[in-house]
């Protein structure tokens, strides 16, 4: 048995959520978004929550099971709350800028990085060492921020590099002499 699958999801005022075979359609004040569920697993709404069960005993129904239930989830609270990744840079001059909706790094490089955000992201830069990647779906909004990690992640003698907020960097000693 699935312990997340189990879970109920709450949809809150404001949201619709749209059911028509195995297409999930959930729209919110943020936005919309829509899922395909696999053959194997069953949505069903019942007045302002969603249950989601296997169809079958399988190892795959099971796995489907609890990835399905969360993926909705993930939708649901998109199209309300949004998702929000903090990236900051360590690192003499490095910084970043908005050049109109574009987000444009100086990350130590003889050119300057250009990234332009995928359909419903936008960028935010608080201070210069610091990005805000905004958007309604989670996978998007992660994967943008590993991308843009992944340019000059973060170096174990110095520290310098791109990182997660919050991010602990493990650091080496370095040579002695």
């Amino acid at each position: 048995m699935s312990r997340i699958g189990k879970k109920a999801i709450p949809v809150p005022n404001g949201v619709n959520v749209t059911l028509s075979g195995q297409d999930v359609a959930v729209k919110g004040p943020k936005g919309q978004l829509s899922w395909k569920v696999v053959e194997e697993i069953e949505v069903r709404q019942e007045g302002n929550v969603l249950h989601i069960s296997p169809r079958g005993e399988t190892q795959r129904h099971k796995a489907m099971w609890g990835l399905s239930r969360t993926l909705i989830a993930n939708m649901v609270k998109g199209v309300t709350d949004g998702y929000e990744v903090t990236l900051e840079m360590v690192g003499v001059g490095y910084r970043a800028a908005l050049k109109g909706a574009n987000l444009s790094l100086q990350l130590g490089f003889s050119h300057d990085v250009d990234i332009v955000p995928p359909e419903g992201v936008k960028f935010e830069v608080p201070k210069q060492t610091e990005v805000k990647i905004i958007g309604i779906d989670k996978q998007v909004v992660g994967e943008l921020a590993a991308k843009i990690r992944k340019i000059r992640p973060p170096e174990p003698y110095k520290g310098k590099g791109v990182k997660y907020a919050g991010e602990k960097v493990r650091r080496k000693e370095g040579k002695k002499k």
